[in-house]
């Protein structure tokens, strides 16, 4: 699956949905985006089942803001609807496939278990 470029009002439901969503926070004029962008682009290829999504803060400068991206590239990793990862600076190659392998190899129970028991505690 190739990248797909996120608006504003397509972020939250990208963000939440089931399985695993990368996303790329980019401006055409970092340098160390334009690094990182073709390596996104491959691991996009090389993992049809994961969704790699890139938002340009520049067009989107809301959602970056929302978003507390203070440094570009900025990489999030989203599963199930829960931030699991976020990390500003271009990531190579081998970093990003081991990220992936990472994330898939969650235990996704055990996290909203660990999420539910938070909530609980403060309610208290």
């Amino acid at each position: 699956m190739a990248t797909i470029d996120v608006k504003s009002d397509e972020f939250e439901a990208i963000a939440l949905k089931d399985g695993i969503t990368l996303v790329d926070f980019w401006a055409e004029w970092c340098g160390p985006c334009k690094m990182f962008g073709p390596i996104f682009e491959k691991a996009s290829v090389a993992h049809p089942a994961i969704t790699f999504a890139k938002v340009d803060t520049e067009a989107e400068r809301e959602l970056a803001s929302a978003a507390q991206i203070t440094s570009i590239p900025t990489l999030m990793a989203f599963r199930d609807g829960i931030l699991v990862f976020r990390q500003p600076g271009a990531m190579p190659e081998a970093g990003l496939n081991d990220l992936i392998t990472q994330i898939e190899a969650l235990d996704m129970v055990a996290i909203k278990a660990e999420i539910a028991a938070e909530e609980v505690k403060k309610k208290l």
